[in-house]
């Protein structure tokens, strides 16, 4: 079946729907998803989104481009964080104004909290940044989002994952997705077409990012030759439910939580006076690793799943149930601890992608050589880059509702002055020979002891501390899956629902995305941000100063550079 649109988005997260909202002013929009958008993982965003609104203390958005370009320790392109923190107060207001239920001040404006790494004066004190709807701010967004998109005509295709792209040459022509109800094969040819299919954390054991997070997108354009940017940049999570990964918001010591070890210790006082519990999350998952180092995690063992404690007692049960009431309630289901009278027990967790496909400020996918035409990308399966090796707390929202509403402008803008591409002869034979190796005579292996071995091997040696004969370990055992993966066949056939067929679709997505990361990491010898390498323990200007750009051809990931817009602020040394 084919469908022809203006603009496809595929992704119905913040991103994909704010793309959607903005194309569909001018362009005949479709969503292409396989999750319902009001499941799409940034509902899973707690603490707020950072804008100087300026409400409750004083704050500029030059301040916020100056910590997000800090944050990132110096490898953010900084007329991008400029654009970030500028649009970001004007995209909260759109969202009030949309109708998004932000939670309050006494005199009714929005209400800010604290959170890592946000300071006001360039590094003089913490700053109530974060606009915030309790600890349900993301999924509030897609809410709002989601109702605009319906009211503007915007024709949605739930439950259809995307299993390729559509390039004539640099030029994009649609894609091809399978409908998962039915396993029917649909092409969707368009003028435009823009991933938002978030990250992928799911290639780490231990994460907080949902099951589908899968780097559906990525690991498609990866295959079409497209490069992939500043992927050894993965940002573990300090706060991370014990055993589970689920996220325990940095809003909790936004609102005076404290971290302590297993002498009762407020350990962040010795890594960062200043900031103390709101450090960049880099400093603070590194702070927690390196106490369990020293035997002081609660069990004192030194082993890799030994944790820290959260403790949010003092703030008493009022500002508990009425600031962080889904937190409350993680924490009773999934650990049987009332935040109000016990700590929580937490520890790092794969949360967030800094790196992924190249985009400029609109959106559009280039590498600094070449654009593809027609081609976009947004939120955290895109790199603009304004995250650099760090990304704040807060700035994953602001990234999604700037560039995702920038790229959706570009795209009404865009399809106007374009005809409809050709489909090129057999759009879809790719994919459709790759089902039919899967479904060829003879028994094959099973997905799921790839699927953990790749999990125990990327959380092992592409963690949180870093040193080349892990990672080389980790890049050979890729390699040895990525051969075993070609022996894989589906057991289960049924068109309706096949979860056997979309395990090993993901499967292949983060097995290419594990050897781009696990490469990249590799190659960059030296501690930047959220890249810790134990031998290399310091940040090298003179020769990493730069992006990198990895592609994946014939299997193999190959390595090359990109400079890095230092045009405002020189690096420094990072300390807080």
């Amino acid at each position: 079946m084919v469908h022809e649109f203006d603009a496809v988005i595929v992704g119905a997260g913040g991103a994909g729907l704010y793309a959607a909202l903005e194309a569909s002013k001018t362009a005949k929009t479709a969503v292409v998803s396989k999750l319902y958008p009001s499941r799409s993982h940034t509902g899973a965003a707690q603490g707020g989104i950072g804008a100087a609104l300026g409400n409750l203390d004083e704050d500029k958005p030059e301040w916020h481009a100056f910590d997000t370009v800090k944050g990132g320790d110096y490898l953010v392109d900084q007329n991008a964080a400029m654009i970030l923190a500028e649009e970001a107060v004007r995209s909260v207001y759109n969202l009030e104004h949309m109708g998004l239920p932000f939670s309050r001040t006494e005199d009714g404006t929005i209400a800010q909290r604290r959170f890592g790494g946000h300071t006001r004066n360039l590094g003089e004190a913490p700053v109530r940044r974060s606009c915030y709807a309790a600890d349900r701010t993301g999924h509030m967004i897609l809410q709002t989002l989601y109702q605009q998109c319906i009211k503007n005509d915007v024709e949605f295709y739930d439950e259809f994952q995307t299993v390729d792209v559509i390039l004539d040459g640099n030029k994009v022509a649609g894609i091809i997705a399978l409908e998962l109800k039915t396993g029917q094969v649909h092409v969707f040819r368009a003028k435009a077409v823009l991933f938002a299919t978030g990250g992928f954390g799911r290639m780490f054991k231990v994460t907080s990012n949902a099951l589908a997070n899968t780097g559906d997108g990525p690991a498609l354009l990866a295959r079409a030759g497209i490069p992939l940017m500043d992927m050894e940049f993965f940002q573990f999570h300090p706060t991370g439910i014990l055993d589970m990964g689920i996220l325990i918001t940095e809003g909790v010591r936004g609102e005076g939580g404290i971290l302590r070890n297993r002498d009762g210790e407020r350990f962040m006082e010795r890594y960062a006076p200043t900031l103390l519990d709101l450090a960049p999350r880099d400093m603070v998952s590194r702070a927690i690793m390196t106490e369990i180092a020293r035997g002081k995690g609660i069990r004192g063992d030194k082993k890799i799943d030994d944790y820290v404690y959260l403790d949010a007692t003092h703030l008493g049960r009022e500002v508990v149930e009425s600031k962080i009431p889904d937190i409350a309630d993680f924490c009773r289901t999934y650990l049987n601890v009332d935040p109000a009278e016990k700590p929580m027990p937490v520890q790092p967790t794969a949360h967030y992608a800094m790196g992924g496909i190249p985009t400029d400020v609109h959106g559009r996918v280039t590498d600094g050589t070449t654009t593809w035409e027609g081609l976009y990308a947004a939120g955290e399966c895109a790199c603009v880059s304004v995250h650099g090796a760090n990304r704040l707390g807060t700035n994953s929202l602001v990234d999604l509702i700037v560039f995702g509403r920038r790229a959706g402008q570009h795209i009404a803008q865009y399809v106007k002055d374009v005809s409809m591409p050709q489909l090129p002869d057999g759009a879809d034979e790719r994919f459709r020979s790759f089902y039919d190796r899967l479904t060829s005579p003879g028994s094959g292996a099973h997905p799921g002891p790839i699927y953990q071995e790749m999990q125990e091997t990327m959380m092992t040696n592409v963690g949180v501390y870093r040193q080349a004969g892990k990672m080389q370990q980790a890049v050979e055992d890729i390699a040895r899956l990525r051969n075993q993966f070609g022996e894989l066949r589906l057991e289960d056939e049924s068109p309706s629902f096949n979860s056997d067929l979309l395990g090993i679709l993901e499967l292949q997505n983060l097995l290419d995305i594990s050897a781009v990361t696990a490469v990249s990491a590799l190659n960059r010898t030296e501690s930047r941000g959220a890249h810790s390498r134990e031998d290399f323990p310091d940040r090298d200007d003179p020769n990493w100063l730069k992006h990198t750009l990895a592609e994946l051809r014939d299997g193999q990931v190959s390595i090359r550079y990109k400079d890095v817009d230092v045009s405002i602020w020189k690096p420094k040394p990072r300390t807080y």
